[in-house]
């Protein structure tokens, strides 16, 4: 199956210049969603894992699903304020400004073997500041995942310390 048929592009949007690639066709159709599904979890080969990470907001759609697949844990990371029990923070630099995101204190325990998702893996700080999270917990990365891919703004060099795997390319 040819799943960018099911990725829609859309000009300018967040804002000007920027190609926002939606993955809701995809979602969208039953066939297309299993397909995916199924190969994401084709990425992990024979992996073990204990809890899977999604981040906010996208992650939230396919990191679930893997952790059902994979008798594993589901755990959210989300931007600063979002998540209602104590929260273990980490900050981290964006072009201009900077960023924070948050998981709860007791979501990683010392040893667990962490699968961390997202959708889209574009400049890679969101992905470096959840791996960098997940290691301050005592987690172990065994892989981050992705739908897809933006190759051009070489987000997997912020990530060259861990197995990165995306279905799409563009």
């Amino acid at each position: 199956m040819n799943l960018k048929t099911f990725i829609r592009d859309i000009h300018d949007f967040p804002t000007k210049g920027v190609i926002f690639r939606d993955i809701t066709p995809l979602l969208k159709d039953p066939k297309a969603l299993k397909f995916t599904e199924d190969t994401l979890m084709g990425l992990l080969g024979d992996l073990k894992i204990d809890k899977v990470v999604g981040m906010e907001s996208r992650g939230f759609f396919f990191a679930p699903m893997l952790a059902s697949r994979l008798h594993a844990g589901f755990v959210p990371v989300r931007k600063p304020g979002k998540l209602p029990y104590t929260t273990i923070r980490h900050e981290y630099d964006l072009e201009y400004g900077s960023d924070a995101l948050e998981i709860h204190a007791d979501a990683i325990q010392k040893g667990d073997r962490v699968l961390i998702h997202d959708d889209v893996l574009a400049t890679g700080g969101t992905a470096q500041a959840t791996c960098r999270l997940i290691e301050k917990m005592g987690g172990k990365i065994v892989q981050c995942n992705f739908l897809l891919e933006i190759d051009f703004l070489k987000g997997k060099d912020k990530l060259l310390d861990y197995d990165v795997k995306a279905i799409l390319h563009y």
